[in-house]
């Protein structure tokens, strides 16, 4: 018997069937059937439905001899359902990666729920997905499982049936089952919740639901949106076959009448000529069902009922289009507004430009408003630590102003505070350009950190690069490189790199990366304490795992399934999942304690001081670990298609870090026989290191500060030599030397260099 029944109606949707069907079989649990009911399609959704069948012995598909409607569809599927729990899902939608995985987990996490409840995201033909609104209802904090009298929010969320899991021994017990018409989730849902002796919730996006441009048979003008009252007559009816159910009486009366109201209210649904009776025919129900404390105690919401409750057809519309015209007022008065406040803020600056430099002061800003780190966070403390007399400021939206150290003034972007550290400081620091309307005024310093070693092709290589390029516009880009004055670089490979892409006329200080001198500095005690704050056992082998970002992908490429490579390597290791922050959403979901989301903590280079080991594709943050000397393994599954869009600056494969992994099961491969911290890939990570790391020595921001800020030429850090530098080690190897044990020969998918690499192969 499996674990889920995964349910799919079809009908005349031939253009999405199969990602929906390749979605369910391609899931990481595959202990599943998916049951596909073809509801006498007239396309070729049954021809592609007996296709996947042929070739996957987990489809049953069902056909039906007549059109019966979507409610009678799922009900052809759940008498043929034998999982331990039904998942439904309509055929144009589909199920996000590892989604059956999260959901068994908190089923079996929870004490097997009766149904299960997770989230959802609109997906548009644009490519754009956004997530529902009310998704803090959907929130794991507290008690599981729970009865819904415990979480009455629950039923604030779309009243449909694919956003749930049902036991199905509970579905059968209560006798739940499917009307016809539209709106057939309706007395599906409302009596699932009600009834249902267990509930959980799962706080993840486990279904993309798709907003089709034409097709949806809710988005048709018909007068069956009128079922949408007969479907409230058997919600009602069963409250009233189960009187332990009359409690919910008034939530279920305020539900319908909104419920109506959103019907009349959405364009398109209704013919012009039904909407007087559909309004005359809510008034009967709001009479028939009203009951005390029904009424909604917000005022918006209790005008809309005494509306329906009035059948006041040509006031509601009145009152519609005067809500929508105080709406377009209400834009166009706050459109107004802002444009008063920019020119006012424009005038303010341009004041400010009248007036003397502060030579005692410096901003500094790091990936256009995030929070203090990078580069310019290294050189903000550094400004602090050897010229105290510098006033710091710093520039990040609000939400990351408690990473910004106490002693440092926070700036919010676009404010006059922020305008006036703009025109007045001496000192301007950042990792990427400024606000463009920047003037840079003489006198000023700017220093551009950038980033990172690159790896990929940057600036003006971008050129033939359409897809890494996009709207990048190269004269605004050599405008920008013309305000620096310094450009910093890690090494020699940066420094012919920047000064080709970026060509102007600043100088380079080729001192290494402010931001690796903690690596230096940091002690096993830090070490320690960075673990336990992101929960780390104290004798795991955490594996740090930050993809970059992939510029011919849209969505995140989730190259790995992290709770599969856990499983595999065993108890003793955890992983921390760092996603690129263009994404917005993690590399993991919250159902595997050993795979620990770190995409939204403020410093990467504690994350790398916390971790035992990286794992990567083509970040430049392998330049950077390399200084702290711990193990890297390289993990490239779509290396041609990567080389197409961006391009690299030397081949990855002839002169990696460490050991390479081309596929998932090699990656695990590396782990479980110990090459990845053997022999070959210390010789491999060494000469890596030498080429690309002679300057990160702990004093990379000193040099920085002395030379620009305090005039010293020479005198500066000597750079030390790599035999006598101790970077922080990591917990693993003070438990036990990373060196022993491991095979001592090198595994076949580590290559050997087999001379001289050239740094930039493509110069």
């Amino acid at each position: 018997m499996p674990r889920f029944s995964v349910i799919v109606p079809v009908y005349k949707v031939q253009a999405y069937l199969h990602e929906c069907l390749e979605s369910v079989l391609g899931q990481s649990f595959p202990d599943l059937e998916l049951i596909a009911v073809d509801d006498c399609s007239p396309d070729g959704c049954g021809s592609i439905i007996e296709e996947f069948a042929a070739r996957d012995a987990r489809v049953v598909p069902v056909r039906l001899p007549e059109n019966v409607g979507l409610g009678r569809a799922r009900n052809a599927g759940l008498e043929r359902a034998t999982g331990d729990y039904l998942v439904f899902l309509d055929s144009d939608d589909t199920l996000t990666p590892d989604a059956l995985r999260a959901i068994a987990g908190r089923l079996a996490e929870t004490g097997e729920p009766d149904v299960l409840v997770y989230d959802y995201a609109r997906t548009f033909w644009s490519g754009r997905t956004v997530r529902n609104k009310v998704s803090a209802q959907l929130t794991e904090e507290g008690p599981a499982p729970f009865r819904l009298d415990e979480r009455p929010g629950l039923l604030r969320l779309l009243m449909v049936v694919w956003n749930k899991a049902y036991r199905r021994e509970f579905v059968e017990r209560a006798g739940l089952t499917f009307p016809p018409g539209y709106y057939e989730d309706t007395p599906w849902t409302f009596p699932a919740l009600m009834s249902a002796g267990t509930i959980a919730t799962l706080d993840r996006i486990c279904v993309h639901y798709r907003q089709r441009r034409h097709g949806s048979i809710l988005g048709t003008s018909s007068r069956k949106h009128f079922d949408v009252f007969g479907q409230y007559d058997r919600v009602f009816a069963h409250v009233d076959a189960h009187p332990e159910l009359d409690r919910w009486r008034p939530l279920l009366f305020r539900r319908m009448i909104d419920h109506f109201a959103a019907v009349f209210v959405k364009r398109g649904r209704l013919p012009r000529s039904a909407r007087a009776e559909f309004l005359r025919k809510a008034r009967a129900y709001h009479r028939r069902y009203r009951v005390p404390g029904g009424t909604p105690a917000v005022l918006g919401a209790r005008l809309r009922h005494v509306l329906v409750g009035l059948g006041a057809h040509r006031a509601y519309r009145l009152l519609s289009a005067l809500s929508r015209t105080r709406r377009r007022v209400l834009r166009l008065t706050a459109g107004l507004l802002r444009a008063a406040r920019g020119g006012a803020l424009r005038v303010h600056y341009r004041v400010q430009l009248l007036l003397p430099l502060r030579a005692d002061r410096a901003v500094f800003s790091s990936h256009r408003g995030r929070g203090h780190g990078c580069n310019p966070g290294a050189l903000e403390s550094a400004f602090r630590a050897f010229a105290p007399h510098i006033r710091t400021a710093w520039i990040a939206e609000p939400e990351h102003h408690h990473t910004i150290p106490a002693v440092t003034q926070r700036l919010r972007p676009g404010t006059a505070g922020y305008w006036t550290a703009l025109a007045r400081s001496k000192y301007l620091v950042n990792n990427v350009g400024f606000d463009r309307r920047l003037v840079k005024r003489p006198g000023q310093v700017l220093i551009q950190t950038q980033r990172g070693t690159p790896l990929k092709h940057m600036g003006l290589d971008l050129q033939d690069r359409p897809a890494a390029a996009r709207d990048t516009d190269f004269a605004e880009l050599l405008r920008d490189a013309d305000t620096w004055d310094y450009c910093l670089s890690a090494n020699r490979h940066s420094t012919l790199v920047w000064e080709r892409v970026f060509p102007s006329s600043y100088t380079t200080l080729e001192y290494g990366m402010p931001r690796n001198d903690v690596f230096q500095e940091a002690t096993s005690a830090d070490v320690a304490r960075l673990r336990e704050a992101l929960g780390i056992p104290a004798d795991a082998i955490a594996v740090l795992y930050a993809p970059t970002y992939r510029d011919y992908r849209r969505t995140q490429h989730r190259a790995l399934d992290l709770d599969r490579l856990v499983d595999r390597l065993g108890p003793r290791f955890v992983v921390l999942a760092r996603a690129h922050h263009t994404y917005g959403a993690p590399l993991a979901d919250a159902s595997n304690d050993r795979v620990i989301d770190v995409s939204g903590h403020p410093s990467v280079e504690s994350l790398c001081l916390a971790s035992d080991a990286l794992v990567t594709d083509y970040s430049s943050l392998m330049f950077d670990y390399a200084g702290l000397d711990r193990p890297i393994v390289i993990h490239m599954d779509d290396r041609d298609a990567y080389e197409a869009a961006r391009g690299t600056y030397f081949d990855l494969g002839a002169f990696p870090p460490g050991a390479v992994a081309r596929s998932e099961d090699e990656l695990i491969d590396i782990f479980a026989t110990g090459h990845w911290h053997g022999s070959r890939s210390s010789q491999l990570r060494a000469a890596f290191r030498e080429r690309f790391c002679p300057y990160d020595d702990g004093h990379a921001a000193e040099r920085v500060v002395r030379r620009v800020v305090l005039g010293e030429n020479a005198g500066l850090p000597p750079f030390v030599p790599f035999a006598e530098r101790h970077p922080a080690a990591s917990a693993a190897a003070l438990l036990r030397p990373l060196g022993s044990g491991p095979p001592q020969d090198a595994p076949a998918a580590v290559p050997v260099p087999g001379g001289a690499v050239p740094l930039t192969e493509t110069l």
